[in-house]
């Protein structure tokens, strides 16, 4: 049987938020089969649980905001990229404020954490959500046009196109494929950075967000090159952060995914309107579970790699 995920031990982290630039403190621990992943809001008068899925993302301006009531919890998907990458299933993450903390901008401190605690086989079935026919959201025609997609795949692959029209986005590599099963999500994905526009900052500030915003926390762009003083990780690390908040953004579902993904110009917005669309309709798709682990997809069976 494939078996579901958890920690074996808790690990912390402390942090400012990107948008909020408060401190903030966040404990991951194991949780109990069949769990899933739940935010604690600990800092209220009453603790709050947010579990997540589709339809507890309030908002997706900026980044992914989950919340139940007045309740929520900013900026979660560089942590739920990681505990998609590494095959996590169940997990309690208690946080101190309402944003989960930046770290270097990119998911690979959480994969650090994540990995230090340990991960623990739990006895309960794996369960998956595989799409069995094509789903779509667009909008836009011309040069406004995007688009998401999910077709049948046995397996979890990701393909992403941008565009932002930008000498120092332009000059790397436009399009990104990712397959769980073939590549290694810590070495090729995880490091790669949130980045941001110096004439963006302003109105972001003057607005409340990228208050905790800098170079050391993600990659900042002027009208020509990036300023960051040690460049880029990868050639192609903006494309490469859009896979990575997609995988983060997907895993709000609260199964993995057997399906291929490809999207032009999304975001978080146009992920959520995808899983929204998908699980509006029930022929499309179905939980699954694999009693013999070779037959599950590649990626899913094997323990996950190292760097």
């Amino acid at each position: 049987m494939l078996k579901q995920r958890t920690l074996k031990t808790i690990t912390r982290a402390v942090g400012v938020g990107l948008h909020s630039g408060q401190r903030v403190e966040l404990t991951l621990r194991p949780a109990p089969a069949d769990t899933g992943i739940v935010f604690r809001r600990v800092d209220l008068p009453e603790p709050v649980d947010i579990p997540i899925s589709a339809h507890a993302i309030t908002d997706t301006r900026m980044a992914s905001t989950i919340g139940v009531g007045g309740a929520k919890v900013h900026t979660v998907e560089h942590l739920m990229s990681a505990i998609a990458g590494l095959g996590l299933d169940n997990l309690y993450i208690d946080i101190t404020a309402e944003e989960v903390p930046i770290l270097d901008g990119s998911s690979s401190s959480f994969v650090f954490l994540l990995q230090s605690a340990g991960i623990e086989l739990q006895d309960a079935p794996k369960r998956f959500i595989r799409v069995k026919r094509p789903v779509e959201v667009r909008e836009g025609e011309g040069k406004s046009l995007k688009w998401a997609r999910f077709d049948p795949y046995h397996g979890f692959k990701l393909r992403f196109e941008i565009d932002f029209a930008h000498p120092a986005v332009d000059s790397t590599g436009q399009c990104v494929e990712f397959d769980l099963g073939e590549d290694n999500y810590v070495r090729d994905i995880a490091r790669a950075r949130t980045f941001g526009f110096t004439k963006d900052v302003e109105m972001l500030r003057t607005n409340g967000l990228a208050l905790g915003g800098g170079l050391d926390n993600a990659i900042v762009m002027d009208d020509y090159k990036v300023l960051n003083s040690d460049g880029l990780r990868y050639d192609d690390e903006f494309a490469k952060h859009k896979i990575l908040d997609a995988i983060g953004d997907l895993f709000v579902i609260g199964k993995p995914l057997l399906a291929a993904y490809s999207a032009f110009r999304s975001g978080h917005g146009m992920n959520n309107q995808l899983l929204r669309a998908l699980l509006d309709q029930p022929d499309a798709w179905e939980i699954v579970t694999f009693e013999n682990e070779r037959l599950a997809p590649k990626g899913f069976a094997e323990p996950v790699r190292a760097w």
